[in-house]
């Protein structure tokens, strides 16, 4: 079986109404274990204090936050090169969760940095970059909506996306590109020293892994959506002309 057979909306529709079950029960599973074991069950830090517990929210939220607009470049490219309507629905379904993931992060980064910095927002590299990304999202949605054709729109938009991009990136590898800036370095590296102590470490997988699939039920949900309400429209555009 191919994988662009997914691509036709009959064959996503079947697939996906046997997925989204599944999906999402897991990622139920995983952000219910996750939260309760990092918020109750996990000490507090001894320079931080208990505000460290954010990094549960803070740092799944700002991970989907970049790679949902990562997939949604993804799907744009796919939309570009084989005009496949399933892929640039599903970019659209995206946009949403994704500005939801960075308004998260965004909040969150913020009540951590008050106690820590002293201050709620400072024009660091990766929260600029970060504020920008939510920018990029506000306009690719209104873009959407602005457009009355579905594949004009699905074409600006996908330019828009490539160069969003660019934004995606910066958020993810500000800190190691300028060293200079208050936000600290990944909570999740290689290197042992900058790594989040153990005690925080699987929990924050667990979350971690309820956010990816969160993201990836709402995804299946809301490409549904968009599936279901273009067949609508067709079918009262054909009633017009008839």
């Amino acid at each position: 079986m191919s994988f662009w057979e997914f691509a036709n909306p009959k064959r996503f529709m079947q697939l996906s109404s046997r997925l989204l079950p599944w999906v999402a029960g897991l990622s139920l599973a995983c952000l219910v274990v996750g939260l309760i074991w990092g918020f109750f069950f996990t000490p507090e830090d001894y320079r931080q204090g208990s505000t460290v517990k954010i990094i549960y929210l803070h740092v799944p939220a700002a991970l989907m936050a970049i790679n949902a607009w990562l997939m949604m470049l993804v799907a744009s490219l796919v939309w570009i090169i084989r005009r496949h309507h399933v892929s640039a629905l599903a970019a659209r379904a995206a946009a949403p969760v994704g500005l939801t993931f960075t308004v998260i992060a965004l909040i969150t980064g913020a009540i951590w940095g008050q106690p820590m910095w002293g201050t709620w927002w400072a024009w660091d590299p990766r929260l600029t970059s970060f504020l920008i990304l939510a920018l990029f999202y506000m306009g690719y949605i209104a873009m959407w909506e602005a457009v009355e054709n579905g594949d004009t729109a699905a074409d600006l938009t996908s330019v828009l996306c490539l160069v969003g991009s660019v934004f995606a990136i910066l958020s993810r590898y500000a800190v190691l590109f300028w060293n200079q800036g208050l936000h600290q370095g990944a909570s999740l590296s290689l290197d042992k020293e900058e790594n989040v102590a153990d005690v925080f470490y699987l929990p924050l997988l667990v979350c971690i892994a309820g956010f990816v699939l969160m993201f990836l039920a709402l995804v299946l949900l809301r490409t549904r959506t968009e599936i279901r309400a273009r067949r609508l429209k067709a079918l009262l555009n054909r009633e017009r002309m008839a």
